[in-house]
């Protein structure tokens, strides 16, 4: 045995003496750069491009055999053009494998590379003479290699397409490995800055990595991933990407998968800036189907409006490109403005085709909650039910929901088309709802102190809406109005929207017309209806807080207005209104009654007028009520005024004025017969009493003008003298006559 390990260390000996003794012969006797125009000929006779070798190839033989090759460059194909530029390469080989005859790569040391790869329109490249034709009767032999360590420093790589006019260019890249061999992990350390222009980036990444390989087999696994990106990417700036996860695939059987993979990703975006998470715990790929746990994606958007927080999820996410599905996918946002916060969250299983970019969400429930100081309560929520399609490819959206908001319960149908300018289509149905909670309130006097301002009507999401469908509402009140089965079709586009036919019942009647809204610049609203068998009393009092006059009949309304609140709008009325009223009373006054009351005054010298408050328990009814006014600025002027009933008859004229909430009117009321006055005598028929009506609508008053109707009386009994001796007269005189023909 000892014999034995003698002999063996003293061959192992003789043949390290051998190997040396060679080393010393070839490095005494060869000198590689003999061979230069050798090497240089046979590249230009075999490929046809120029081969410049400017250094001297040197050689090293311990602890490797290798060579120095110096400065390296080569021509493009058939041209002087340089294509590849290397400004110092070495390559060693391990020198004790070798003496096993197994050609170990030691090291392989690149610094300052420069090439360029070109895509012509013809679809080939400058490459293609360079890469070697497979032989179909050529038996394949795995392709096996080791090498103990990769450098390359300061490179640079630049690929053009000339059939796209893309150029992308890796500069600065820098990649230092560990041994490169079948099934052996080896850490990969690599940076390079990275410029396109199409798209348009410039980002500066580095990457951290152990990596292990099976080519046999084509496997490839990365473990312990560290890649890091910071730059500008798009309309995107102060980007910054950083991933971190382990990846595998095989590549005979297509199977991808990774585990515990995140990726953040923060930047700018103009006055946006945002901050987004993926985590994906574990998501396989085989062929062309993949699975996945849970994979959530966080997200917050900053902006000078305010911000946005999202949170997505997929839980048991299946499929492929073509179809697949998640068994829940939940949405969350939080948005907050200066004025107001929503928070939405949707829950929905999903399932779709990526390749045509199409989402189905069935069985979807949609929570909404919205605070804000102008809301009602300061808070409104409301949850939908139903389900939504997205169709991507075509830019368009499907959706049903039913549900409640506030007070209201909903069913809708809404159709999206066209993401960047939407159209709008829907029909929907509520049964009942309160547009005064979400709208601006007028200013109100407070402890006798200025008033607060008037909050605007912002119109401005209306301009760019491009709508049209049908509305149904069971019960609607508006600007204190009530409604109810109102039917209405709506068409809006570029700022322009109109209501019509617009039909409802109100007040025991019907409503049919038209409304359109002119959002373009200052809101402008144009106003046609007809209210037919309306009862007057309770609409004036809602609308106008006018409580002044009963009846029931008819009012037509053409009106036209402007402004940017709901004062603006009645102080800017314009058009004409008539009403026909039957069976009404005008309230705070019964006006046969205070002339009866007033009889004394017919004797009295220097009788003048009497102001009188309101009495709302005092009216003066009528059979019939006509009049029509004509509307500027608010003020409705009348002049035609004619009102019946047993005991009287009325006309006058007189101005409502909308928009300060105030009347001054000048009514002549005729007493149609003789009435009993107080004492039981007798006002005679056909007096005319002037009846001056003024002040704000909140506190009227009346003024009888006495003066004036005892002047009336007056004229009439002198009138009745006159006739009573022009009577007599004329009956004198016919006695005379006879006398004098007899």
């Amino acid at each position: 045995m000892k014999k034995f390990l003698k002999y063996s260390l003293w061959s192992v000996a003789v043949v390290i003496a051998i190997a040396i003794a060679g080393i010393i012969y070839i490095t005494a006797t060869f000198n590689p750069n003999d061979y230069k125009a050798q090497i240089i000929k046979l590249v230009k006779d075999k490929q046809q491009r120029t081969l410049k070798l400017n250094g001297d190839i040197k050689l090293v033989f311990f602890p490797s055999i290798g060579a120095d090759l110096g400065k390296v460059s080569m021509s493009e194909f058939q041209s002087d053009d340089e294509f590849i530029y290397i400004d110092s390469v070495r390559v060693s080989l391990a020198l004790l494998p070798l003496l096993s005859r197994q050609a170990v790569v030691d090291e392989v040391s690149i610094n300052g590379l420069k090439a360029t790869l070109v895509k012509f329109k013809n679809g080939k490249t400058n490459i293609d003479d360079l890469i070697s034709k497979e032989d179909p009767d050529e038996e394949k032999t795995p392709l096996t290699f080791d090498i103990a360590s990769v450098h390359v420093e300061d490179s640079e790589l630049t690929y053009l397409d000339e059939t796209t006019g893309a150029q992308y260019l890796l500069k600065g890249l820098n990649l230092n490995t560990g041994r490169i061999a079948n099934g052996v992990p080896s850490t990969i350390d690599f940076a390079a800055a990275m410029q396109s222009n199409k798209p348009k980036l410039d980002i500066a990444a580095q990457m951290k990595a152990t990596l292990t390989f099976d080519l046999d087999k084509l496997l490839f696994q990365i473990e312990g991933l560290e890649l890091q990106a910071k730059g500008t990417a798009l309309d995107i700036s102060s980007l910054a990407v950083l991933a971190n996860g382990d990846v595998s695939a095989n590549l005979d059987t297509q199977e991808f998968s990774t585990k515990k993979l995140v990726v953040t990703a923060t930047g700018a975006q103009g006055e946006n800036s945002f901050d987004a998470k993926l985590d994906a715990p574990t998501l396989n790929l085989v062929q062309n189907n993949y699975t996945g746990d849970k994979l959530t994606l966080n997200a917050k958007l900053d902006n000078a409006s305010g911000n946005i927080v999202a949170s997505l999820a997929l839980s048991d996410l299946t499929g492929n490109p073509q179809s697949f599905k998640s068994s829940a996918l939940t949405l969350e946002l939080d948005m907050k403005q200066p004025e107001q916060a929503f928070k939405i969250k949707l829950d929905a299983p999903v399932s779709g085709n990526i390749e045509q970019q199409q989402l189905d969400l069935s069985n979807l429930t949609l929570a909404l909650n919205v605070s804000g100081d102008k809301l009602p309560n300061k808070s409104v929520s409301s949850e939908m039910k139903g389900s939504m399609q997205i169709d991507g490819s075509r830019q368009s959206v499907q959706a049903n929901f039913a549900g409640g908001l506030l007070q209201s319960q909903i069913k809708a149908k809404v159709a999206v088309n066209d993401f960047e300018d939407p159209a709008i289509r829907f029909d929907i149905d509520i049964d009942q709802f309160d547009a005064d909670l979400f709208l601006p309130k007028e200013a109100e006097n407070v402890a006798n102190k200025p008033a607060s301002a008037e909050q605007p009507l912002d119109l401005a999401a209306l301009k760019n809406l491009n709508l049209e469908g049908g509305l149904r509402i069971g019960e609607l009140k508006i600007a204190n109005v009530k409604l109810s089965k109102v039917r209405v079709d709506v068409k809006a586009h570029n700022g322009l929207i109109t209501f019509s036919p617009l039909s409802s019942n109100l007040y025991q009647g019907s409503m049919k017309g038209s409304v359109k809204l002119n959002a373009q610049t200052t809101p402008y609203i144009s106003i046609n209806q007809n209210l037919s068998g309306i009862t007057i009393a309770p609409l004036l009092k809602d609308a106008a807080n006018f409580d002044t006059l009963e009846g029931k009949g008819n009012v037509t309304l053409n009106l036209t207005t402007q402004g940017s609140s709901i004062s603006a709008f009645k102080k800017a009325l314009n058009g004409s209104m008539s009403l026909n009223l039957e069976n009404g009373a005008i309230k705070g006054i019964n006006i046969a009654k205070t002339l009866r009351d007033a009889q004394g005054m017919l004797n009295m010298k220097g009788a003048t007028a009497q102001t009188l408050s309101v009495n709302k328990a005092e009216k003066t009814d009528f059979s019939e009520l006509k009049a029509s006014f004509k509307v500027s600025n608010g003020v409705a002027h009348n002049n035609d005024l004619l009102l019946k009933s047993p005991l009287i008859r009325l006309s006058g004229n007189g101005d409502i004025n909308i928009g300060n909430d105030s009347i001054k009117y000048l009514a002549k009321a005729t007493l149609a017969k003789t009435l009993k006055g107080q004492g039981g005598k007798d006002i005679v028929g056909g007096i005319t009493v002037p009846v001056r009506l003024s002040g704000p609508f909140s506190n009227l008053k009346y003024t009888l003008d006495f003066g004036a109707m005892v002047s009336n009386v007056v004229k009439k009994k002198i009138e009745a003298k006159k006739e009573k001796i022009k009577t007599k007269l004329q009956d004198q005189l016919q006695d005379k006559l006879k006398g004098l023909f007899n």
